[in-house]
């Protein structure tokens, strides 16, 4: 059995129970082809981009024909998981761990399906054991990671993941890219997508914390 057949083998529950989430979770979808978008035009009113950037993502997601988005509940990703939750041609999965989300990605590829990966940076770390599938595989995947641990964090916990995140991102196979501002999403998340899914492609574009803005402190 070659490498790549055990992975998928050792794979095999995780893949289950991905498919079985997305059938639970998922929105019925016609199976009429989803006409072709236009290319996302961002504003440039700076407030409005502001604002917007997880729109920008979500344009993205459509213009390249992601089906199926995983997530493990974060608040930095509030806002784009409920644009995913609330198109209907996107099955949205909520994942009891991150891990997991690989098993979503390579059973969606294997039907011929796009996914999509939304995680915190402390969440990469549950997947490095997993990410070898992608990789010896060559399913072409975007990871969305809200980054932790750097600019503002009040929770010293955060700190030692949120630090090494993109070095583990790299060695695992990703190409990485990190977006600071919000003027950058656009150009950047486009690329990614087009990358991932044109090539083959293992991408995680790591969004700041100055992007997300700062968690407070609440008693």
């Amino acid at each position: 059995m070659t490498r790549c057949a055990t992975n998928l083998a050792s794979a095999g529950s995780n893949l289950a129970l991905a498919g079985g989430v997305a059938i639970i979770a998922g929105h019925p979808r016609d199976a009429t082809p989803t006409p072709e978008l236009p290319l996302h035009s961002p504003s440039t009113d700076p407030q409005t981009i502001d604002a917007s950037w997880p729109d920008t993502i979500h344009a993205h997601f459509r213009r390249v024909g992601v089906r199926q988005v995983g997530y493990v509940p974060d608040a930095g990703h509030s806002r784009l998981i409920a644009l995913c939750r609330d198109d209907p041609d996107i099955t949205d999965v909520v994942l009891t761990t991150e891990e997991e989300g690989v098993g979503l990605v390579a059973g969606a590829a294997l039907g011929g399906e796009r996914a999509a990966l939304l995680m915190q940076s402390s969440g990469v770390g549950n997947c490095v054991n997993m990410f070898s599938l992608l990789r010896n595989c060559g399913f072409g995947c975007i990871v969305l990671v809200t980054m932790r641990g750097e600019f503002g964090e009040f929770n010293p916990w955060q700190v030692p993941m949120g630090t090494i995140t993109e070095d583990v991102l790299r060695l695992a196979g990703f190409l990485t890219y990190r977006i600071e501002a919000a003027e950058a999403v656009d150009e950047v998340v486009g690329a990614g997508c087009d990358m991932a899914f044109d090539a083959n492609l293992q991408v995680a574009i790591l969004l700041s914390q100055r992007l997300i803005g700062r968690k407070q402190w609440t008693r």
